[in-house]
């Protein structure tokens, strides 16, 4: 069967921003995921239509090649479609933690995703670093060793939907899976509960993690720890932790991708003779030179003193504007030089300042 536009498939125009891209998918990952409508094949299939729609559009390069040529410029390119559920994550970023609050279960028992918002500065995202963390979690409990049951017991199969964790109601000609309300899903009954955790398998402790930053993170980007997050229920496998990245602002710089700008106030002879002028730069030093006669606003570009590529390359540039300082205030020497000029170069310029009173001693 042929495939549907993307952009008809997520209910956007051809000139939506990327926000507006991204919203549009939330809304539609929200109404047909798996979770939310366990056992409906139609749901899942638009999903998979949806995410696939997304990964495309969200990526400037796949999108100018989809518009261009359509989904046949795209077999060509190395896209191979959605790459399915279990790496959902991994794909799309923080837009499923946006959709659950900050976590899920990916698994029947499994755990909770959890999410840690690290600040680091620009330097650290230039060069990566070390960071430790620490978050409270949800972690196996050791008296029952996860089951939830007392010790020399075990769970039994749920007897209302045979250990499925869903139950079909039928309503007319359509079949709708709910949630166990016996087993809340868990396809188990804890007839005794551990006096320790009291039947949920698990217990809250402090953690302590070492997260290492790699080079060239940017602001909102993510680092995926597999089977750090909430424990699962019933020996369930535990969820990962989400640390999303924030960058502080720097001083001097801006960043803009792998490039960063700042500007370089310079004098009017400076400009005008040219200079050789010794900059800081994120991680050092450079000269640039000036050359006579630059213009305020002029941007010069210093190579490789940008941001390094996370997936590895040659570093991005240092984009340096210089901007012409007019002096607040001059000597008598100075005010004389400048008049000279000015009336060398033909300019009208006010006349040099009287006293107050001048104007009534006329």
């Amino acid at each position: 069967m042929d495939k549907r536009d993307y952009y008809e498939v997520i209910c956007i125009g051809r000139s939506a921003s990327k926000d507006e891209i991204k919203k549009a998918y939330r809304k539609a990952a929200m109404k047909y995921h798996p979770d939310k409508n366990p056992g409906d094949r139609e749901a899942e299939e638009k999903f998979k239509e949806a995410s696939e729609a997304y990964e495309v559009l969200s990526d400037e390069s796949k999108r100018q090649i989809y518009d261009q040529f359509g989904h046949a410029g795209l077999k060509g390119s190395g896209f191979s479609g959605f790459s399915g559920f279990e790496d959902i994550f991994s794909n799309f970023g923080d837009i499923f933690s946006d959709i659950f609050g900050g976590g899920r279960a990916r698994h029947r028992g499994g755990g909770a995703d959890l999410r840690y918002d690290m600040s680091i500065t620009l330097e650290e995202a230039a060069t990566g670093a070390d960071k430790e963390i620490e978050f409270k979690k949800s972690v196996r409990c050791d008296a029952c060793g996860g089951s939830g049951a007392e010790l020399g017991t075990r769970p039994e199969t749920c007897q209302t939907c045979g250990g499925q964790g869903q139950v079909a109601r039928q309503h007319g000609f359509f079949a709708v899976s709910t949630t166990c309300p016996s087993c809340g899903g868990s396809g188990c009954v804890i007839k005794s509960p551990c006096g320790n955790c009291r039947g949920t398998g698990k217990a809250t402790e402090d953690k302590t993690l070492n997260v290492k930053v790699p080079a060239g993170i940017n602001a909102g980007q993510n680092l995926r720890l597999t089977g750090e997050g909430e424990a699962g229920t019933h020996s369930g496998p535990p969820g990962d932790l989400y640390v999303v990245i924030h960058i502080k602002e720097h001083a001097i710089f801006e960043r803009e991708d792998q490039h960063l700008v700042c500007q370089l106030p310079i004098s009017f002879s400076q400009a005008a003779l040219g200079a050789e002028m010794e900059m800081p730069t994120l991680l050092g030093r450079a000269t640039l030179k000036i050359p006579k006669g630059t213009q305020t606003h002029k941007l010069f570009k210093i190579k490789g003193e940008g941001m390094p590529s996370l997936g590895g390359g040659a570093n991005g540039d240092l984009l340096v504007q210089v901007v012409v300082k007019t002096p607040e205030k001059l000597s008598k020497e100075q005010e004389r030089v400048i008049r000279e000029y000015a009336e060398l170069s033909g300019e009208k310029v006010s006349e040099k300042t009287k006293g107050f009173f001048h104007r009534f001693t006329r």
